[in-house]
């Protein structure tokens, strides 16, 4: 990683990373540099708030240049030893192409969100909050409260939390987060419990199963994620077990990141068991491949293929997707975004044979 750009830019981080211990990053970012998931955010599993090495990180290391202030001081989030705040801004230009109907152009907010993590102990006791304020009313997407050991390695949170599975990725209309239903608009209330030492990453959680919605019965859902890291990969691992009265949907998959020279590879493959969608037990599988391409320092390029099968038991139903989007970080906590996706599913259904472009502006910090 290009830790020493960081630390030459923002020496003071140098104290705060050896003391925190842990933080996250989004998943190529992560493969790219070598590190732990818990790297760059405050949630073990990762998204959500950026905690001191995340945002120094986005500063020194990620934008193309940096511009410089009228002070003299970095961004770390951390508003005093026992408060830190951030947030994420989304806004989209997009065209929308399907077969036989007319095209739609839009913009729109796609999210704006705030966090807050109060530390009444520092390194030991949290309170945490995600919240979602736009569009529409705002709505909470997680609020937990945590307890560390002293020695940093087990985590345990009782609240409302993204589950842990697969790759967080921050696109959630991904089949592999859209199919199995865990991703950033599906949250859910439970406790959870987290081991982070030397390579090994692992969560296991016992949620309702009903997506932070009120419980309706006795079942109960079981999500566990382990993650095996090394410098230039990673392979890791997860299972789902959704128990309710109308059946049980079961989830197994891999995972797996690989850097080769300026590519950092993302992979994902799922499969999962369903008795609560008729009569017939369902059986499905999905999964995703990427490639981010450094094209140089605040530049990627991101190619993604994904396939999803609806039904193993029914021919040619599968449905394709794939994305080209080129990434710019033109300075510090600014993302630009221009893409486009291109869906190839069953020629009777339009939609799934539909094309989205781009454009997003996104500001972090």
């Amino acid at each position: 990683m290009r830790s020493s750009t960081v630390f030459w830019k923002i020496p003071a981080l140098v104290a705060l990373f050896i003391v925190a211990g842990y933080v996250q990053a989004e998943p190529y970012f992560a493969v790219r540099e070598g590190l732990k998931c818990s790297s760059c955010h405050f949630n073990a599993a990762g998204g959500g708030m950026r905690n001191a090495f995340g945002n120094g990180w986005a500063q020194g290391a990620l934008p193309a240049r940096r511009i410089e202030g009228t002070g003299t001081d970095a961004w770390t989030g951390t508003v005093s030893r026992f408060f830190a705040l951030g947030g994420n801004l989304r806004a989209n230009a997009t065209h929308t192409d399907v077969p036989d109907n007319d095209a739609r152009s839009e913009f729109d907010i796609e999210e704006a969100r705030a966090y807050l993590a109060i530390t009444p102990v520092p390194d030991r006791l949290a309170v945490y909050i995600d919240q979602r304020i736009a569009p529409g009313g705002s709505t909470n997407l997680e609020a937990f409260a945590r307890y560390t050991t002293q020695d940093q390695r087990w985590q345990v949170q009782a609240g409302q939390f993204y589950l842990p599975y697969g790759l967080r990725l921050e696109d959630d209309g991904a089949f592999v987060r859209q199919v199995t239903g865990i991703n950033f608009a599906t949250p859910d209330r439970g406790v959870q419990m987290g081991y982070e030492s030397g390579s090994l990453s692992a969560q296991l959680a016992v949620t309702n199963g009903t997506a932070s919605g009120p419980e309706e019965d006795e079942g109960k859902q079981v999500s566990l994620r382990a993650e095996h890291v090394q410098s230039v990969w990673r392979v890791g691992a997860g299972f789902n077990l959704n128990h309710t009265d109308a059946g049980d949907r079961q989830m197994q998959g891999v995972f797996a990141g690989l850097r080769t020279g300026p590519i950092a590879w993302l992979a994902e493959a799922d499969y999962l068991t369903d008795e609560t969608l008729g009569p017939v037990e369902r059986k499905q599988w999905v999964g995703l491949v990427e490639a981010n391409w450094l094209i140089s320092q605040g530049q990627n390029l991101k190619l993604t293929a994904e396939v999803f099968e609806p039904d193993t038991d029914v021919d040619e139903d599968e449905q394709n997707r794939y994305s080209l989007v080129y990434e710019l970080f033109p300075f510090q906590f600014v993302q630009l975004r221009v893409g486009a996706r291109i869906y190839d599913g069953i020629p009777q259904n339009d939609l799934q044979n539909r094309r989205i472009y781009f454009a997003q502006l996104h500001g972090f910090f």
